[in-house]
Parts: C-alpha cells; structure tokens; sequence
C-alpha cells in the first residue's frame, strides 16, 4: 500500500487545536477517503470497505454542503487548499 503523501492544509499545531472545526473534519475525512482509494486500488472486491468508502463521501460531503451555505469563502479556500472538486448544484 502506498504511504500518505498528502498534502497538509495547516500545521500540526493548528490541528491539534481545532479538531472540531468543519475544515479540520473535512481534512481528516479527504485523507480517510484517499487512503480507501488506494485501498481499494489493490483490493477490488473488499467490500467492507467500499461501504466505509461511501460513509466517508457522504459525510464529508454534508460538511460541505453546511461549509458552502455558512461561509463561501472559506468553503471555496478549503476545496482549493485540499484538491477536490465542488460539489453540483441543482
């Protein structure tokens, strides 16, 4: 399995103190996500993990949502900072 490289949005300082902070939870959930990813790139038919896989993506992709209609700024900073792509709208 590859090691984390990810890149890191704040220093360890700065996680240690905000854990409860919606960019800090996104953070854990992008770096939860990538690691099933590659995963799931060697192990095809682990479906135990495809479903934590889908729980994570859902959850990361509520906080988002609340993250987008609370501040925009920071939601547009955050989806820059961590590579992902945002989310549809309707």
């Amino acid at each position: 399995m590859v090691k984390n490289s990810f890149i890191s949005v704040s220093s360890q300082k700065e996680k240690e103190e905000n854990r409860g902070s919606v960019e800090f939870q996104v953070f854990s959930f992008t770096t939860k996500i990538r690691r099933l990813t590659s995963h799931l790139e060697l192990h095809k038919k682990d479906s135990s993990s495809q479903r934590g896989l889908k729980k994570n993506l859902g959850k990361r992709q509520r906080l988002l949502a609340y993250l987008s209609k609370k501040n925009r700024e920071r939601y547009k900073e955050l989806i820059g900072g961590l590579d992902i792509r945002e989310r549809k709208t309707r």
